[in-house]
């Protein structure tokens, strides 16, 4: 906890976007973990800072779905039930075919270049089942693909339902051939966009997805009958 704000307070933003920004990281790499309560006067010592930007930054992070307050308790780390997982990747399946249809219209030659080049990241990873650095690809595959919707409220939107759930992503990328099957489904999304074809992309994004979440709730039932015990 004593590093949270490490590197981090050079930087020009005000302050309890920083202390915001430190908590939202540990929560979402796991230093926090699901159902650890905050302690702001704790927080605050740990972080070297006074309690009312650690205050803002667990109001904030209240409405973002990140903590949850508890009256005449206190606030902790949410903990995604199933049900959470699920409604997060509905909404998903949503924008990002959303964001694959306004990419079709507005991508740049430089932007498929990246993701040209992405993909041969992505293959490289799924061939050395480098696990770690294939989930950090994949998140600037999919970053470039916001950001060439040119909508950045979407983008906004999208980044946040994302960081919510991405404490689990490595559940679901590491079942068997979801790699191989991530690489795949990759080409034929950046395909689609280049081609232009708006309906094919849509479908094949969605698609993406879904199969994300389906392999993620296989992994976490199978964690629920081993004993590992999520609740539903």
């Amino acid at each position: 906890m004593k590093n949270l704000l490490s590197g981090k307070l050079e930087n020009y933003k005000p302050l309890r976007e920083i202390v915001f920004e430190a908590l939202r990281e540990a929560i979402i790499n796991g230093q926090l973990k699901a159902g650890e309560r905050l302690m702001e006067v704790q927080l605050a010592e740990e972080m070297g800072v006074s309690r009312t930007p650690v205050r803002e930054a667990i109001r904030k992070l209240e409405l973002e779905g990140f903590v949850v307050m508890i009256p005449r308790k206190g606030a902790y780390v949410a903990d995604f039930s199933t049900k959470d997982i699920a409604d997060v990747f509905e909404i998903r399946s949503a924008l990002e075919a959303l964001a694959a249809a306004l990419a079709c219209e507005r991508i740049t030659e430089e932007e498929l270049d990246e993701l040209e080049r992405l993909l041969i990241r992505v293959a490289d990873c799924t061939a050395a089942n480098d696990l770690e650095t294939l989930v950090e690809v994949d998140t600037q595959f999919h970053d470039v693909l916001y950001k060439a919707s040119r909508n950045d409220r979407l983008v906004q939107i999208i980044n946040n339902l994302r960081e919510q759930i991405q404490r689990f992503r490595t559940i679901s990328m590491g079942t068997p051939g979801r790699m191989r099957e991530t690489l795949e489904e990759h080409k034929q999304l950046v395909e689609a966009i280049t081609e232009r074809n708006v309906e094919l992309a849509q479908r094949i994004a969605q698609e993406h997805i879904e199969n994300a979440e389906n392999r993620m709730m296989e992994a976490i039932r199978e964690e629920m009958r081993s004993g590992g015990g999520r609740k539903a």
